[in-house]
């Protein structure tokens, strides 16, 4: 096995897609319980996906699948390798964009299938920027993503930025909202109720109604009649900029091009 202290010293080098060991378990067909990795990283999901990242464990996995903990090591060397795993199995669902399809319409799909993974995944979010990231479903979303970057006309040196700019606001925008429908799951509540709670509780407090009536205009503004209205208004628009950046960028080049 690789012990902590082995990980602490090489973090970077440390991936369940680096380790020719594990690479070779994944092919084991031999378990005494009739496992292989693949249904372990299924079982994984599924708890991640009911309990979270703080309660899931090797022992906890094992006891889903009904089997002895020690049974799990045949497959890999630790927890972050099934977390590993479990992280790089769900980018699957991040199907490919339209080939056929003009660029702004494919990073709309993508970025969209993005925010998506992570409200469906809430324990994606915090994993994300842990591992190296390097599995083949990641790897396949990465392609696709630079393939638009790509077919937006920007100069190579700034595409990268405009990667950077979509995504890690998708990233963003889908980690909190992921969050925000867990909390108001996790308390009993629909969205529009805890939100208006949570309104109601800070208008309460003298030292910050002020600051939530002076919003009051820009919140009439926004419209929408249920938080996921008007999330789903800010999230469209705020993409929509991020597109005619791109295309402003695009026009400039052009205009300043010898």
């Amino acid at each position: 096995m690789v012990s902590a202290a082995d990980r602490a010293k090489n973090p970077a080098r440390t991936s369940v897609w680096l380790d020719q060991r594990v690479s070779a378990r994944a092919r084991r067909t031999d378990s005494p319980e009739g496992l292989d990795r693949d249904k372990i990283t299924a079982a994984t999901v599924r708890l991640l996906d009911a309990e979270g990242l703080a309660k899931f464990s090797m022992r906890r996995l094992a006891a889903e699948l009904d089997v002895t903990a020690m049974s799990l090591y045949w497959y890999v060397d630790a927890k972050d390798d099934l977390l590993e795993l479990a992280m790089d199995s769900v980018y699957a669902e991040i199907g490919p964009p339209r080939e056929s399809a003009d660029w702004r319409d494919r990073l709309r799909e993508l970025a969209r299938s993005y925010r998506e993974l992570l409200v469906r995944h809430v324990w994606v979010s915090p994993l994300a920027g842990h591992f190296l990231n390097i599995g083949p479903h990641s790897m396949l979303f990465s392609y696709a993503v630079q393939d638009v970057i790509r077919a937006t006309g920007l100069p190579l040196k700034h595409q990268m930025g405009a990667l950077a700019a979509v995504f890690q606001f998708v990233y963003g925008f889908g980690t909190i909202e992921g969050h925000l429908l867990e909390r108001s799951k996790g308390v009993g509540l629909s969205q529009d109720d805890y939100f208006r709670q949570s309104v109601a509780a800070v208008r309460s407090r003298p030292e910050l109604k002020e600051i939530v009536d002076s919003s009051q205009d820009l919140m009439d503004a926004r419209g929408g009649g249920t938080v996921e209205e008007m999330r789903e208004r800010d999230y469209v628009f705020a993409l929509d900029l991020l597109v005619a950046g791109i295309e402003a960028m695009c026009a400039r080049e052009d205009a300043t091009a010898p």
